[in-house]
């Protein structure tokens, strides 16, 4: 009885694996495509907020492929970096510019008009 056992087991698994890897007539089955991140990001304009919301990644089989979230952070830290440059620049652009109008209004300090409202009496 044991050995019966075995050899439909055997016989079952053989039909089974047969059925999968397409053998016979059946056509086999497709070429699955590999699951790999479209990058949603723009290349041609900066990233917004709307864009990272709707950022999403293809599901590996424990997570997320590491390169699909490398390179999207990768790209993210590159944008923030420049915004902070451009902030920096900016800011101590505005300070100069703070810096000459106070210098400007220390060397020519505003004169009050009081020769006119005496003439108005």
């Amino acid at each position: 009885m044991f050995l019966f056992l075995v050899v439909a087991l055997a016989v079952v698994v053989a039909a089974v694996t047969l059925a999968v890897v397409g053998g016979g007539e059946s056509a086999p089955l497709p070429e699955a495509a590999p699951e790999r991140l479209q990058d949603p990001l723009p290349p041609d304009r900066p990233v917004d907020r709307a864009d990272v919301e709707s950022l999403r990644f293809p599901v590996a089989p424990r997570g997320y492929r590491m390169a699909d979230v490398d390179d999207a952070l990768g790209r993210l830290a590159a944008e923030l970096a420049e915004r902070d440059a451009r902030i920096a620049g900016l800011e101590s652009a505005l300070a100069g510019a703070r810096a000459a109008a106070h210098e400007q209004r220390a060397e020519h300090p505003r004169t009050e008009p009081d020769e006119g409202r005496e003439e108005q009496r």
